[in-house]
């Protein structure tokens, strides 16, 4: 493979917007098709999805599909065929694996949360989680289809207040962090920078960096802005520094479809 570097501006994702729903696609997705653009390494999905308050997506099925969800803002609750049910917010990692079938539902917390009582760091985001829930959701194809379905989510805030990329999932061997996502070749991490303030991105065939929040600058790139996506192919190793505070999701990805 030739090394590359492809970056998509935030501008030209394909968009989604209903009275609920305001989703970007990264990749193809639903009715928005482009055969040039349907995955890169074993990422198929990225979506940067706000949904308003009392809304959500009603059950619905998927299946053979590793689905990682990270919130940025607000809280997500989350139910499904399997009995798992859970609140999602900032700092807490979630994975479902659909496996041979699974139907869930994922609705904006905000009513729930302005119920709830609690302290500490969960307080404070149920402070500000009274209006629309921002999240990405990213999913990858499993290594072997028709597993059970599953359903995994971990608190990692605190590894992130240390700084550095933070493994949130994986499915690889050299991790022992984050949640466990059943595709050997493919591991998700997180940063949240501060102004000045850099990671290395890790070597491999296929990396996504993707702009959550913020704005930074990769070297040998240039500047991605909050949305922009850059998707490295056999390169790795370049300094993401901040230019303002930042989030960051990162995949690294050791095979590719089709491949």
């Amino acid at each position: 493979m030739e090394p590359k570097v492809d970056v998509r501006r935030s501008a030209s994702r394909d968009r989604t917007k209903i009275a609920w729903l305001d989703s970007k696609h990264s990749f193809s997705f639903g009715t928005h098709y482009d055969p040039a653009n349907t995955h890169h390494g074993v990422l198929l999905v990225n979506n940067d999805d706000i949904v308003q308050p009392g809304s959500g997506f009603e059950t619905h099925p998927h299946r053979d599909m590793e689905i990682v969800t990270w919130v940025l803002q607000g809280s997500l609750v989350h139910q499904d065929s399997t009995g798992h049910s859970g609140v999602i917010y900032p700092g807490l990692a979630q994975r479902m694996s659909a496996g041979r079938g699974i139907l869930h539902s994922e609705k904006n917390d905000s009513v729930r949360v302005q119920g709830r009582v609690g302290g500490g760091r969960r307080a404070g985001d149920a402070a500000g989680a009274t209006g629309p829930v921002r999240f990405v959701q990213m999913w990858v194809l499993p290594d072997t289809p028709g597993i059970d379905p599953g359903y995994e989510q971990l608190e990692i805030e605190d590894e992130l207040l240390r700084g550095g990329l933070v493994p949130v999932a994986s499915g690889m061997a050299k991790h022992d962090a984050g949640i466990r996502i059943k595709n050997s070749s493919a591991a998700l991490y997180a940063a949240r920078l501060q102004p000045g303030s850099s990671v290395r991105l890790p070597e491999a065939p296929f990396l996504h960096v993707f702009v959550a929040r913020g704005a930074v600058t990769v070297e040998g790139t240039g500047p991605l802005a909050e949305g922009d996506t850059a998707r490295l192919t056999a390169t790795g190793g370049q300094r993401v520094t901040a230019a303002e505070p930042a989030e960051l999701l990162v995949w690294e990805m050791h095979a590719t479809i089709g491949a």
